[in-house]
């Protein structure tokens, strides 16, 4: 359990060069990170995978309070600028105590995009996938219930259990999959939700999974009836306006690099990376125990 009483570490990078940190409890942050590479092209990012922990969703907030700080105090080590907490179920449970504790770091978190999802709704009822530990968490049960009461807005919360642990197996494409998808994504068409909020950074790297399921429900012409809500623009976005805001952001046109670690498997986290960044360099991949 982190001691968020102990004495504020004053961290503060000032090297516009220096790399940001993007963590999540597997590779579904790499989701985000390509959002990141999108909007700040010339930027370098240190990426680490904890999929040896993963899922957190099924772990207590102190379990993952405990893992984010050790995570964080890593990228320190490695003199980053920025830090982005690329996984929904982290945030929620840590965020708030690593902003507290590292007050003079830019920290972004992740959260589930209930407020883009308002703009979107035509039936006022989103659907939201995300793990059960977000679902359960303070800080999305008071945002839902205050965007709720705002907007009349009826939000249909699924609790897609098992479907990370697919994702960081890398099917992505298989049968299992597609029904454990289909189990989740249906309950909420049948409901009316015309929005569905992916609210699991993992989620992303299955939306043709989800498109597909919506496409069976509704039929071919209907498919683009249903939205899916990625908050890894907006984390882009927020990132991009604090780094610029601080004059961290890299002036220079120079080639970004893209460095890994995970404390799971080398060759799920490389694999993903090249179905997330294609074409694009990355320079190491490497197996790390924290």
């Amino acid at each position: 359990m982190v001691d968020s009483s102990l004495r504020p570490n004053l961290y503060q990078s000032t090297d516009r060069h220096a790399a940001i940190g993007v963590f999540d409890s597997g590779i579904g942050g790499l989701s985000v990170a390509r959002h990141i590479r999108h909007r700040l092209a010339h930027e370098s990012l240190l990426y680490f995978s904890d999929s040896g922990y993963a899922p957190y969703g099924d772990k207590s907030e102190s379990a993952i309070t405990e893992r984010c700080f050790k995570i964080v105090d890593f990228f320190i080590a490695h003199q980053v600028k920025a830090i982005v907490v690329a996984c929904n179920t982290a945030t929620a449970a840590a965020i708030v105590q690593l902003r507290s504790h590292y007050p003079k770091l830019i920290i972004v978190g992740t959260e589930p995009g209930l407020k883009p999802a308002l703009q979107m709704t035509q039936s006022k009822i989103v659907g939201v996938m995300a793990t059960k530990s977000t679902l359960e968490s303070q800080k999305f049960l008071t945002l839902k219930a205050q965007l709720s009461t705002e907007s009349g807005t009826h939000f249909v919360c699924q609790a897609c259990i098992g479907l990370v642990d697919q994702i960081e197996r890398g099917e992505l494409h298989s049968d299992a999959s597609l029904d454990l998808v289909r189990s989740y994504v249906t309950p909420l068409l049948q409901r009316g939700a015309d929005t569905i909020v992916l609210g699991c950074t993992h989620y992303p790297f299955v939306s043709h999974l989800i498109e597909q399921v919506i496409c069976e429900y509704k039929g071919e012409n209907e498919t683009n009836s249903v939205k899916l809500i990625d908050t890894g623009e907006a984390v882009a976005r927020r990132l991009r306006s604090l780094l610029e805001q601080a004059e961290l952001d890299n002036p220079e046109q120079s080639t970004p690099q893209l460095t890994s670690w995970t404390t799971g498997r080398v060759d799920i986290v490389k694999n993903a990376l090249t179905h997330a960044f294609l074409e694009q360099a990355i320079s190491l991949t490497e197996y790390v125990t924290l």
